[in-house]
């Protein structure tokens, strides 16, 4: 069943009125002419609704209840780790301490978060078995092309710069690996997989040639598949004078069994916005740790946060000639920061142990459950995520993937990543996450189950799908290439009043 009400909300210019108020500011007070310059201040008064306090809450209230989140169900968005995360590590987040803490405050002044970014920096490199750490990224993708920024860096001071222009990334990577090797400046050359879903090793072998800077490889790979052969993998890199990149987008499968340094891997990221306490999406908020072994730490951005040796406090270190300069204003996105801190430090070694453990199995049970539904696109053991296909459906019945996925919204569960990896047809990509309940798998699995049942029967009805969502089916290419993004009636001059309007079509800008 939908988890919302199918109730139009209006626009605020549509609930517009003249003279209503939800705030008034103070009238200015102080100097006789305002700080602000001149050529700041407006001449024209801004194009505002009308509306009352009460009018202003309900109105966002009912859209934010018009929005799936993870508090609200289950989101098995594959690739993504969308898991519920604990409220306690909002509430650390929100302290006055660290959420007014400005970020010119001098250090004097700010011992508790240099101590933090400190702490949270040497735990994650424990994780990763990589020694240093920055927490400067504020995404994945920046990680990525900063790690990629210090390949290059790395074999420019070797002398291989020149020489050292490909980056291998396998089929089965994320998609913003190819991107991120490009805009830093390298040739791609992709790496097919072999039948089992992992890594080709003889393409491998053929490509890795002395042009070769990086492999860049995500384990588990984006099939949620370990790469068995993964360190056969990272000594070949190696002999060839190649530097192994880890996008750790799936360590959520990882966490505290194995580590990337260990496995061979020479950098490494971690999404902390997806494995470490924060939520994401719609655009962020994101941040990311890059560990590297000894041998690239001079390359990592300003400042590192590093111990005084003397007296085992923590301290900013700009004197790093070698570095490739910063990749964010000030210390990263603090927030995140603090909140992954928080998490890390709620459930211990041990806890995190059986995050990985926990995500695994309830990957597996609701893979077994759902394998007679939909075949899974390889016959490899999968981890933390699983990947189905709709090939045969669609062939059958012409009912496709992002059919399947839209269905699910009239049964109250967010859809799963559709058309992703592309090396499979029709997939669906599924992670489940540690923090769902057995009874939300098995119900999630009765819904899929179906719905492809309704798509043997009723295929018209499944690929109109949704019909019980406050939206239903969206033009999506459209609303990628033509956004509507403005917030009253294009071209209008009139105030919110005029625009409320009756019943006529209205355009907005």
């Amino acid at each position: 069943m939908p988890r919302v009400a199918q109730v139009p909300e209006p626009l605020l210019f549509e609930l517009s009125s003249p003279g209503r108020q939800a705030f008034t500011l103070p009238s200015w007070v102080g100097e006789e002419e305002p700080c602000l310059p001149e050529f700041l201040r407006r001449k024209i008064p801004p194009l505002l609704p009308e509306v009352s306090e009460r009018d202003l809450v309900g109105h966002f209230t009912r859209l934010s209840r018009l929005n799936f989140g993870v508090d609200v169900g289950f989101y098995p968005l594959g690739s993504c780790t969308m898991k519920y995360n604990p409220k306690a590590a909002e509430e650390a987040a929100s302290l006055p301490g660290f959420a007014c803490l400005h970020p010119h405050a001098p250090v004097s002044l700010a011992r508790g978060a240099l101590r933090l970014l400190g702490e949270l920096g040497e735990m994650l490199g424990e994780i990763a078995g990589l020694p240093a750490v920055s927490l400067q990224p504020l995404a994945g993708a920046q990680a990525e092309l900063l790690g990629l920024l210090m390949v290059r860096a790395y074999h420019e001071e070797r002398g291989e710069g020149k020489r050292r222009v490909r980056v291998l990334v396998p089929d089965s990577a994320h998609g913003t690996n190819p991107a991120s090797a490009a805009l830093a400046g390298f040739r791609v050359t992709e790496i097919p997989s072999d039948s089992r879903g992992q890594v080709d090793f003889r393409a491998l072998e053929r490509e890795l040639g002395e042009d070769v800077a990086a492999l860049m490889l995500t384990n588990p790979n984006t099939l949620g598949i370990f790469e068995e052969g993964i360190e056969e993998i990272a000594g070949l890199a190696h002999r060839r004078g190649a530097l192994l990149y880890g996008d750790g987008a799936n360590a959520n499968a990882l966490l505290g069994v194995a580590r990337y340094g260990d496995m061979g891997f020479d950098l490494v990221h971690f999404n902390l916005h997806k494995t470490f306490g924060t939520p994401h999406g719609s655009g962020g908020p994101g941040a990311a740790a890059l560990a590297v072994r000894a041998e690239l730490a001079p390359y990592l951005p300003v400042p590192v946060v590093e111990r005084d040796p003397s007296s085992g406090e923590h301290r900013f270190s700009w004197d790093r000639p070698r570095s490739v300069g910063k990749v964010a204003a000030f210390w990263g996105n603090f927030g995140v920061l603090v909140r992954a801190y928080l998490y890390l430090r709620l459930l211990g070694a041990e806890g995190l142990k059986k995050v990985a453990e926990s995500a695994v199995l309830h990957s597996s049970y609701l893979r077994h459950l759902l394998e007679p539904v939909l075949p899974t696109a390889y016959p490899s053991p999968t981890l933390h995520e699983f990947v189905l296909s709709a090939a045969r459906l669609k062939r059958e019945r012409g009912v496709r993937a992002g059919d399947l996925a839209k269905a699910l919204l009239d049964r109250g569960f967010h859809a799963p990543t559709v058309y992703f990896p592309l090396v499979v047809e029709e997939a669906l990509m599924i992670e489940p996450t540690e923090t769902e309940s057995r009874e939300t798998l098995e119900a999630f699995a009765r819904a899929l189950r179906e719905i492809v049942e309704e798509a043997r029967r009723e295929p018209e009805r499944v690929r109109s799908s949704p019909h019980r969502t406050p939206v239903g089916r969206l033009d999506e290419a459209r609303a990628a290439r033509e956004p509507v993004l403005g917030a009253h009636p294009a071209g209008k001059g009139e105030s919110g009043a005029k625009a409320k309007g009756g019943a006529e079509k209205k355009e907005f800008s």
